[in-house]
């Protein structure tokens, strides 16, 4: 597997990251504030932040951008983390990005229509990828790019489709990652690189062994891994 496509895994894993912006407030500074994000189908992280955030207002001015995903543990310097530097531009049609979203953070609903708030998208760069210690690359646009593919249009039938007619399904997805599901199940988003399921209010996200690029390849990657879970 590559270290391009690792990093696109590990950015659609993770759900916050450490925005730098260049402060207007403070001339010449970095600003950091840790911001909710979901990526779209194109691998670009989207942002709904506030038009009076401190970040808004920098990035008005310079939309140089830095997004920093890690996780938190005892030795975060031993942990794999991705700095993603890219340029931020505000969606132009809020309806493109706003149900996928809101489908990732629910408590959002209204946030764009009722109150101050508006979705940024980041165009990556390049990227720095780390893997460990001593374990430091820089990682092209090109090579991170999702293979073009035409999920973003497909994406509500196949959630539609498997919530409807296979809900066992996504209960056998998540035996197979020794996930016991109480409550209920339900997928709320696919990408090409895998997918996402609600399993009792946490987020749950598997991958598939191969790009993905239109709603039949989908399905196939979904068939074999049921078939996998069911001889499990």
């Amino acid at each position: 597997m590559s270290l391009a496509r690792d990093a696109r895994r590990w950015l659609r894993a993770h759900r916050y990251g450490l925005l730098s912006t260049h402060s207007r407030a403070v001339e010449g500074y970095p600003f950091g504030s840790v911001v909710p994000y979901v990526l779209d189908h194109q691998g670009c992280p989207v942002m709904l932040i506030s038009r009076l955030a401190e970040h808004t207002k920098n990035l008005a001015a310079d939309a140089r951008v830095s997004l920093v995903i890690h996780d938190t543990g005892d030795d975060v310097q031993a942990q794999a983390r991705v700095t993603l530097l890219g340029k931020a531009e505000r969606v132009a049609d809020p309806l493109t990005i706003e149900p996928r979203y809101e489908r990732y953070f629910p408590a959002t609903s209204g946030y764009r229509t009722q109150l101050d708030f508006e979705f940024w998208r980041i165009a990556p760069v390049t990227l720095r990828a780390i893997a460990g210690f001593a374990k430091a690359h820089w990682v092209s646009r090109e090579a991170y790019t999702p293979p073009p593919n035409t999920l973003a249009d497909d994406e509500p039938g196949i959630l539609e489709h498997m919530n409807a007619d296979h809900a066992h399904t996504l209960t056998d997805y998540c035996r197979l990652q020794n996930i016991t599901v109480k409550q209920g199940v339900t997928m709320i988003g696919v990408d090409c690189d895998g997918f996402d399921l609600n399993v009792d209010g946490e987020l749950k996200r598997f991958e598939f062994d191969a790009p993905v690029v239109d709603a039949m390849a989908v399905r196939g990657a979904l068939i074999a891994l049921a078939n996998k879970a069911r001889a499990s």
